[in-house]
């Protein structure tokens, strides 16, 4: 067998609403058989992965896999489920699986769920499906991955799965942010986070978020500083002060008294730290592993515990013990470390609730303290201490005493995060007991405690899960305190897809909520904008545009054109919208991506539908007999959401029973764009006076705006001022490329962006409405990557609209060989029509002036073009400017009959 490729979808798609991987497999010597055509398979797969035995499959319970295996499955399938086990046993949490056929004998695709937050750079996934198939063809073979190098395979899998996790503190903050339905985007392999959207997001890295204090986390990395400054404040520390040699160092030894703690200034999670220091030497080599320029300070007596102070409030507190073994009386201290050590809730660094202790030079030389060495057998209960310090980092523990904190403890606790100037911060106490009150200032027990250090981003391990006393949710803390009030963190977002028209619909959505003052984001086939500035050029209908948006913290609205190709090769770029709007749904990009009919295209399309939220909006074409069907589909869950249709005809029978049932509409009637609901009528705008429309020679205008009216007044925007704004709407300006207009001496010019059969058919009835048949002719280029059925059917379309063309091809041939696309239409064309005049030419410049001598006065031009900027650059080389509504206007020919253009598509298709 062999993986060809493999994709990962970030977000929903049309197999599971959580990322997955699609891995293309070739099954070469294993296609066309079976499971139960080799003897033992089952038996020897087992072997190796017992845990196989668990799997349900489709029966629905544990062994169901296996009774599959026995019964006889095909080999792609089997590979999945290998692909599964491997992940659960290094511990990467997935159990979703499909396989799938990729239209050939032996060709399969797997789509394997992948943990919602491993990063889409993850090579994980890729590296465990290489590992099934190569396991699977092995067993197959009669053999099987030697068990040690499988052992050694997996080992190296789970460190790198280990390494690429979120850690516990980290974790907890995504789960309590997703409980309360906040988006959570975690960049790349980092602690960094992205909680909510616009300019609701906020930043957390770890335990610090985007308001946590620059100058507050300098202090706390400053062991001098912090000690002076809550000194010179009045709180409880101990006396110390900074040593730049080991002879400083051991002077304030001398001053403080022994014992003394020496750590390095600039130091973090307990490293080079040393307590209990009594001499000379022990301050000197504690000086020189530090490397220098460290803190020595007395050390207090008492407990070490850990309060976690989250925006004023003291949410947590935990005892700290230091890493120790107890003796049992017949094990070695390096037993006794082994046998701690796996414990499963301890790994390497932070990637677990606790870490594994370390038998490093610093433990040798506490041990040496001890009178142990490693191979010591300590008598029972006798503890051995590995750690002077109480840090989880160095292999410590916590134990919950959060009830237990005196409102004094707590008061200084508070004072102290505020002087440093954290919203959340761990301190660290030396105390007596943390549930006595502190004495009082001029008692002179008063040294016995106090605050011996301040941590930003403190680990909040110890909180999540002490070894002893309740876990405590501090994750939910932080998101409380980033979102107060119960915020979800959203702005107001609407998905705009369909086959035709769906960008034409988002900007105009966007211009129509910019009206209500928000600035908003948009993301169409032709870039990004923010706030109506373009910050992004290119097709940006897929995911990472949609990021792009939601991630810009001076946007407060959002609208997402969502293509076919995006959502197919990588998911979605966001979980759920406010409202879902869906065009229509015609033959276009069929053949590509393993779609081969207009119902799988309808598949695609209705995952806008489904990842509407509950209660969210969904904007449909009632004209539309594919568009009419999605309500239909199980998981859109129409039922938990508001419908609203619009069309062309208020009479359309699921129109007219909807808005039997008081339902809300928004319709054409007497020549108006009318917003219905039930027996009422709100007029918008007179279909004559739509830009665009000219005076009503385009439908397919009125159309379009009345799915983006329906759309914006979804998301708030009020009925006066959506009437108002789509008068207002300059297409020349705010939809460049759609029906966009311009005059070259008595030449017109309309430049379109249709590229498939239904919209260049409907472009072709307005330019007969306006200038008359006999007057119509095209400079015409069409994407490669379409089937030839569709280009041949985009080409009759042309070759029954326009008296005179000229092809040529786009710079992008998609697959296609140069001249073949043109060739193709050129074919068809004369064999719709043998008397057409057709000519081909290179490269738009070519194409439209070739276009232009053909043209005599009064002509009209209609050019498709690959990219508009360079045609309209050209355009104006050539003298061309934007032509007024009027001249076009009287220069309709509305008295001559109109062509039959071949193809009828339904009103739905009309809707560009």
């Amino acid at each position: 067998m062999k993986i060809l490729s493999i994709r990962r979808l970030r977000g929903p798609n049309v197999h599971l609403s959580r990322p997955a991987v699609v891995a293309r497999l070739r099954l070469d010597e294993l296609a066309g058989r079976e499971t139960s055509d080799i003897e033992g398979f089952p038996e020897r797969l087992l072997r190796a992965l017992p845990g196989l035995a668990e799997h349900h499959c489709a029966a629905g319970t544990p062994g169901g896999f296996v009774s599959r295996m026995r019964g006889g499955t095909y080999f792609g399938h089997v590979t999945e489920h290998v692909s599964i086990e491997l992940s659960q046993r290094i511990g990467r949490d997935v159990s979703f699986g499909r396989t799938i056929s990729a239209g050939e004998p032996g060709l399969y695709d797997l789509i394997v769920e992948c943990p919602e937050d491993e990063s889409p750079e993850s090579t994980l996934a890729a590296e465990l499906l290489e590992t099934a198939a190569e396991l699977v063809t092995a067993v197959a073979g009669g053999d099987c991955l030697p068990g040690t190098a499988l052992a050694e395979r997996l080992a190296a899998l789970t460190g790198l799965a280990e390494r690429e996790a979120t850690g516990p503190s980290t974790r907890s903050i995504i789960v309590a942010a997703r409980r309360r339905g906040i988006p959570v985007e975690r960049y790349a392999d980092l602690s960094l986070l992205r909680l909510g959207w616009g300019n609701r997001r906020r930043l957390a890295w770890a335990a610090m978020t985007d308001r946590t204090s620059g100058i507050g986390v300098d202090i706390a990395a400053d062991k001098q500083v912090t000690r002076r400054l809550l000194e010179d404040a009045g709180v409880p520390v101990a006396a110390g002060g900074v040593a730049r040699t080991a002879q400083e160092a051991v002077r304030l030894m001398t001053v403080l008294g022994a014992p003394v703690v020496v750590k390095p200034r600039q130091g973090r999670q307990g490293r080079h730290v040393a307590l209990n220091l009594r001499t000379p030497a022990d301050v000197e080599n504690a000086y020189a592993a530090a490397g220098g320029d460290v803190v020595v300070e007395r050390q207090l007596p008492g407990r070490d515990y850990r309060v976690l102070v989250v925006a004023g409030e003291v949410v947590a507190a935990a005892e700290r013990l230091a890493a120790h073994v107890v003796g049992d009386g017949e094990s070695t201290v390096a037993g006794l470390v082994a046998s701690t050590n796996a414990d499963p809730r301890r790994g390497e660094g932070h990637t677990r609730v606790l870490t594994r202790i370390a038998l490093d030079d610093h433990a040798l030389a506490l041990l040496d303290r001890q009178d142990c060495t490693p191979a010591t057998v300590p008598a029972a209960g006798r503890q051995v201490w590995l750690r002077d310090n109480a840090n989880l980092s160095t292999g410590g523990t916590g134990s919950d005493v959060t009830e237990r904190v005196h409102p004094d403890v707590a008061a200084l606790c508070l004072r102290v995060a505020a002087l440093v100037g954290l919203d959340i911060a761990g301190i660290d106490l030396r105390l007596g007991d943390i549930a006595a009150p502190l004495p009082p200032p001029d008692d002179p027990e008063r040294i016995t405690g106090g605050v011996i250090e301040v941590n930003a981003a403190p680990g909040l391990r110890m909180h999540l899960a002490p070894v002893r006393g309740r876990s405590r949710d501090v994750g939910d803390a932080i998101v409380r305190a980033m979102f107060p009030g119960g915020s979800d963190g959203r702005i107001p977002t609407a998905a705009v897809t369909g086959t035709n028209g769906k960008t034409t619909v988002a900007r105009l959505t966007a211009y129509l909520l910019a009206g209500t003052g928000l600035r908003v984001g948009l993301t169409t086939t032709d870039g990004v904008s923010i706030g109506g500035r373009t910050v992004h050029l290119g097709d940006a209908t897929g995911p990472l545009s949609a990021q792009m948006v939601l991630g810009d913290p001076g946007v407060q609205a959002a609208v997402l054109e969502t293509a076919r190709g995006g959502a197919l090769r990588r998911g979605l770029g966001y979980d759920w919208t406010d409202v879902g709007v869906i065009t229509n749904i015609t033959a276009d990009h069929l053949g590509q991506d393993g779609l081969d009919s207009i119902e799988a295209l309808a598949h695609v399309k209705a995952l806008i539908a489904e990842r509407v939220r509950d209660g969210g909006t969904l904007v449909l074409n009632a004209d539309d007999p594919w568009v009419r069907s999605l309500p239909e589909r199980t998981r859109v869950r129409a039922d938990r959401k508001r419908i609203v249709w619009f069309g062309t005809d208020a009479g359309q029978p699921v129109l007219a029973a909807h808005l039997g049932r008081g339902g809300t509409a928004y319709v054409l009637e007497d020549g108006w764009l009318v917003q219905a609901t039930g027996a009422r009528r709100m007029p918008l705008l007179r279909v004559e006076e739509v830009p665009g429309s000219f005076d009503g020679a385009a439908p397919y205008a009125a159309v379009n705006a009345l799915a983006a009216a329906a759309a914006a007044r979804a998301l708030g925007a009020p009925h006066e001022l959506v009437a108002e704004r789509l008068a207002s709407f300059e297409p020349r300006l705010d939809n460049p490329g759609r029906a966009t207009v311009l005059r070259l001496g008595e030449v017109t010019l309309f430049i379109d962006y249709a590229h498939n059969p239904a919209a260049i058919a409907t472009v072709l009835r307005t330019l007969h409405r306006l200038f008359g048949p006999h007057r119509c002719m095209a400079a015409v280029t069409l994407p490669g990557d379409r089937r030839d059925d569709l280009l041949a059917a985009s080409a009759q379309v042309l070759a029954d609209g326009v008296t005179r063309v000229v092809l040529y091809d786009d710079e992008d041939p998609r697959g296609r060989t140069p001249g073949e696309v043109s060739a193709l239409v050129e074919r068809e064309m004369r064999a719709r029509r043998p008397q057409l005049h057709a000519v081909r030419a290179q490269g738009h410049r070519a194409a439209v002036e070739a276009a232009l001598r053909l043209a005599v006065p009064g002509d009209v031009i209609l050019v498709l073009y690959e990219k508009l900027d360079a045609v309209l650059d050209h355009l104006e080389e050539l003298g061309a400017v934007p032509a007024d509504a009027a001249v076009v206007h009287a220069e309709r020919l509305t008295a001559r009959p109109t062509l039959d253009l071949g193809i009828r598509p339904t009103r739905a298709g009309s809707s560009r």
